[in-house]
């Protein structure tokens, strides 16, 4: 397992890297595009949040795409497309353009996470898999950490070769991702049976193990697309895991604006938004092997969820910007923290098709709370003239989430089998 983490975990986790910069470079050239193109804050809102109604409408028809014509094809095409909207949002010329290119990169880019989840139920058994996600996901964690600093210095070109800042910012960060889809295309392997890194016999025990697992959990394997949209643990997951999408990007698309409001340049700026990101890479590789330790999801899911809402709630009420500052870096690293083990919970209940349009449909629906996040969080703030009932109604959100890990759990555990299947491995897979 080790050597599949080395040989895979590098392309999907520079892939989502690169995602998540582009997904966040609007936060930055925000602070010039405004005012350029006459935008309001809620109307910058809404821009920045069509692109997860992109997400929401072509997530679940890309990860079945990708499910029948394979991760290295479709993961390259997804991430061409999405760089190439990127660098075109440089060349935005008014609002409307502002709110279709948006759109377009949530379109381009949909299926990319749930593309990875899915290929994680064909490499990873459960037992392996909080692990994997923490490993993936400390990438976008680096993302975070390098976007700000790198944001707020291409700001600073502003006037270069006739460009203004904002437009750096899109056309330097827009370029990464065209590139890595060659790299993917041409050096990414589907699944364990198409990999040169693995031995025949490390092959079948991966498959094997798998198989056991799936009949073990009594997993969903049909292929009908409506009776897995349909599913009750389907549903609930999504409208559980929309909070954290929520509260992630309500914090952190609007952390710039609310430190601009202490005074800091720009690249001042930049720099102190990099320091939430090491928080959350440290929570990110601690709590999931906490997890794995004590064999348990649910505490290591409601702990850093609550002790986040927590912390957003009480970073509006100290009198004092560097305390203000450490709690919302705090509520950073524990929504993030909890992620990993989040998204283990569906791949407990999905596998085949199922999983493809399962897991995408999740993180499609749950997205939303981005969408929320990028409308409501900017009109609560036009109508208080503050940045307190924000970070108030954010919290709400999270407290919200904790609660429901517990109906989650229980949904899950209804379904399962009551008496594990246990299966005798045979004498190669015993000596592998």
């Amino acid at each position: 397992m080790r050597k599949v983490g080395r040989h895979l975990i590098p392309f999907i986790g520079i892939g989502y890297l690169i995602a998540y910069i582009d997904r966040q470079n609007v936060a930055f050239a925000k602070l010039q595009m405004v005012g350029d193109l006459g935008l309001s804050e809620s109307a910058y809102g809404l821009g920045a949040s069509l692109f997860f109604i992109g997400y929401l409408i072509f997530e679940i028809p890309s990860n079945i795409i990708l499910e029948r014509v394979g991760a290295r094809i479709w993961l390259a095409r997804i991430m061409l497309s999405w760089g190439a909207v990127s660098i075109a949002m440089a060349y935005t010329q008014n609002a409307a353009m502002f709110y279709l290119l948006r759109f377009l990169l949530g379109a381009c880019e949909a299926g990319f996470f749930p593309g990875v989840l899915y290929l994680a139920t064909k490499w990873f058994p459960l037992k392996h898999r909080g692990r994997m996600m923490a490993s993936f996901m400390i990438y976008p964690v680096i993302a975070s950490a390098v976007v700000a600093p790198v944001g707020g210095m291409l700001l600073d070109l502003d006037g270069l070769l006739g460009l203004r800042g904002w437009q750096w910012v899109f056309l330097v960060t827009g370029a990464p991702a065209v590139i890595m889809a060659a790299v993917m295309y041409f050096f990414f392997h589907d699944s364990p049976h198409k990999a040169p890194f693995l031995t025949d016999a490390e092959k079948r025990w991966l498959q094997q193990s798998l198989v056991d697992e799936d009949a073990r959990l009594n997993k969903v394997a049909h292929g009908k697309l409506f009776k897995t949209l349909l599913d009750s643990r389907v549903l609930l997951m999504a409208i559980f895991f929309m909070a954290y999408p929520l509260g992630a990007y309500g914090l952190s698309y609007w952390l710039p604006t609310i430190l601009k409001e202490f005074g800091f340049s720009n690249s001042v700026n930049g720099l102190l938004n990099g320091i939430p990101w090491l928080l959350v890479a440290v929570a990110m590789l601690v709590i999931p092997r906490m997890a794995a330790r004590y064999k348990s999801e649910t505490p290591f899911i409601v702990v850093p969820t609550l002790f986040a809402a927590i912390c957003l709630v009480l970073s509006v009420y100290v009198p004092d910007h560097t305390a203000s500052f450490v709690l919302l870096c705090l509520a950073a690293a524990g929504i993030q923290g909890a992620l990993p083990i989040v998204w283990t919970l569906p791949s407990k209940f999905l596998t085949g098709p199922a999983a493809a349009a399962g897991l995408a449909a999740i993180n499609s629906v749950g997205n939303l709370g981005g969408f929320i996040a990028q409308n409501v969080v900017p009109w609560i703030r036009d109508i208080t003239g503050s940045t307190t009932m924000p970070m108030l109604f954010l919290g709400a959100a999270l407290m919200w989430a904790a609660g429901m890990v517990f109906a989650v759990q229980a949904s899950i555990r209804r379904y399962a089998d009551d008496q594990p299947r246990e299966t005798v491995p045979t004498p190669e897979l015993t000596q592998q």
